[in-house]
């Protein structure tokens, strides 16, 4: 009965709170590599969460995740598994759905970032204007990340679209240091 107490003890319902969630975002992740879910053209980094109770903390777990298992494998080269792509259904929205996505350089290496980042987005299209400086559909498929410009390490570029489905969107091609 003494264990049990403690065991409820609210410190260690934090605890296995945020434990639990890690293990959700490890089998969602799980899933996407090995093609357990439905999934375009994954990188096998690409997370993909439909309607989680919290999207926008689901979104930031996720990229944490991500993030804290890259630095393991941190080296001097940036390559298309560091772009993260995690997109979610914005909850709160009501009327048209409304999709977050985030698009994340998970590189550890500073002296070399991705740039001209192109994803693949169908026939991408927002009820809501999109900023085209963020996130623009060059043609059928074809989309541009941050105009081109370098996503340097750690930094999310972030955006929401209104549609009345999501689209799948998955990385397509960068350029790095070594190209």
């Amino acid at each position: 009965m003494g264990a049990f107490n403690v065991y409820l003890h609210p410190s260690n319902y934090n605890y296995n709170c945020n434990l639990m969630k890690i293990l959700i975002v490890i089998i969602v992740v799980f899933c996407n590599i090995f093609g357990l879910a439905h999934s375009s053209a994954t990188t096998g980094y690409e997370t993909k969460m439909v309607q989680p109770s919290s999207s926008q903390q689901a979104l930031n777990e996720s990229i944490l995740l991500h993030s804290r298992n890259r630095k393991l494998l941190s080296n001097e080269h940036c390559t298309s598994r560091d772009i993260s792509i995690s997109q979610s259904k914005d909850s709160s929205s009501t009327g048209i759905p409304q999709y977050i996505v985030q698009i994340v350089n998970t590189c550890m290496s500073s002296s070399c970032v991705p740039r001209h980042i192109h994803v693949h987005c169908g026939w991408f299209a927002s009820a809501k204007i999109v900023n085209p400086n963020i996130f623009k559909r060059l043609s059928h498929d074809d989309c541009l990340v941050n105009n081109g410009r370098p996503l340097l390490n750690s930094q999310v570029v972030r955006f929401t679209y209104s549609n009345s489905f999501m689209y799948p969107i998955s990385f397509m091609s960068a350029k790095f240091c070594f190209d």
